[in-house]
């Protein structure tokens, strides 16, 4: 009696938390990209066509936070299918945070040009965006007089990193003389320093630079300008963004040579696609390049992973919903993304693997075949989960 009881008032507690319509706090990822580069590379054009996403991912909406910040929806199919499937009354995608960073210059690390603002906009963000020019049109000036991708990437890295070795230095001369009277946390700190040091003065990021676990919490207290992690976005013609050129292929191996990652898109087509009003229309101008979607689409998703964020769904007769949440996350740390409570209270997950439901096209079906898993604290929530949370506040 006392068990079914039990059953009872667990069954109506996890009713109330069964995610579709919480109003109350969750815990706000918060998380940005920044797109850098020298003046005329595409970046304010390319930043437009991603504030008009919403054309290539189903009319979710994009709002701007302020001229240069903009929220906008990651294109993923899953949520669509698994939409078609509930026939839910609300569709809500997850998003992600992009800043369009004013324009550097030589010398922005003395504070040249707006560099002290474009240093510290940077600074603020979480991962890089970093375009480049690399196409050949007479039309548009470079501001240093020829198409170089691997200058232009230079310029900007070596502001970057002289930005970071005055941080760096500051913070080796307050400590070292700790260090040297015999202070264990001071000698620690200061060897840490020095190693970072030393790569910054080779013209190496300091993102390139081998951590313990303790000086992965000391990079990441630092903020360095360099420790971010980057993606290259190549801005090509139409003519090769199909298969690249031979500009793409220079940054591909300098960006190979660092354990960074490149991505190919013609910001002139995109701001072009975003032009079009009908998803057929887009759809048309795409087979024409011989693409099957949109780049914006591509570098969104790219942008998603590069900060390490992963999605798990909710699905419900009132709403189907995208969360993000940081890789390697347990159960209850994905369920706080919804609602504090949720992780506070948590008692266990209800997983669904999303391939289980497309294949067996409902909830119901998915219990009726024994796929669906309950999971406790410890459980690492994948990429892709369905989930509904039981919680006791």
């Amino acid at each position: 009696m006392a068990s079914e009881l039990l059953r009872k008032c667990e069954n109506q507690l996890s009713r109330s938390a069964y995610l579709r319509n919480s109003e109350k706090t969750s815990i706000a990822m918060a998380l940005k990209c920044g797109i850098v580069g020298l003046p005329n590379v595409g970046k304010s054009t390319l930043f437009n066509c991603l504030s008009n996403a919403k054309a290539q991912s189903a009319n979710f909406p994009f709002c701007t936070i302020e001229p240069n910040v903009g929220v906008i929806t990651v294109p993923d199919p899953r949520l669509e299918k698994l939409a078609e499937l509930v026939k839910p009354q609300n569709v809500v995608p997850t998003t992600v945070e992009i800043v369009d960073i004013a324009g550097l210059v030589k010398g922005a690390s003395k504070g040249e040009g707006l560099g002290n603002k474009f240093l510290g906009n940077i600074r603020e963000t979480d991962a890089i965006l970093h375009v480049l020019r690399c196409f050949d049109d007479g039309n548009v000036v470079h501001v240093d007089g020829s198409v170089d991708p691997i200058r232009d990437k230079e310029v900007i890295d070596m502001e970057l990193q002289l930005k970071d070795l005055e941080t760096v230095q500051a913070r080796a001369t307050k400590i070292k003389k700790a260090a040297q009277t015999g202070d264990k946390d001071a000698a620690k700190s200061y060897g840490f320093y020095e190693k970072v040091l030393a790569a910054l003065e080779s013209g190496q990021s300091a993102r390139s630079v081998e951590l313990d676990d303790s000086e992965v919490v000391m990079m990441k207290e630092m903020q360095l300008l360099t420790s971010k992690p980057v993606l290259y976005v190549c801005n090509v013609d139409e003519g090769s963004v199909v298969s690249g050129n031979a500009y793409v292929e220079q940054v591909r191996q300098a960006a190979e040579a660092e354990g960074a990652s490149i991505m190919v898109i013609g910001a002139a087509i995109e701001a072009d696609i975003a032009e079009l009003e009908t998803h057929e229309e887009r759809a048309m101008f795409l087979a024409d390049l011989g693409l099957e979607e949109a780049g914006v689409a591509k570098l969104i998703r790219q942008a998603y992973a590069l900060l390490d964020l992963q999605t798990y769904f909710t699905a419900g007769e009132k709403e189907v919903r995208a969360w993000t949440f940081r890789r390697g996350y347990t159960a209850p740390q994905a369920a706080g993304v919804i609602h504090t409570d949720f992780q506070k209270g948590f008692i266990r997950a209800e997983v669904m693997k999303y391939d289980d439901f497309v294949a067996l096209g409902s909830e119901s079906a998915v219990k009726d075949a024994g796929k669906l898993s309950v999971e406790g604290k410890e459980y690492p929530v994948q990429d892709g989960d369905i989930m509904h949370f039981r919680f006791n506040v």
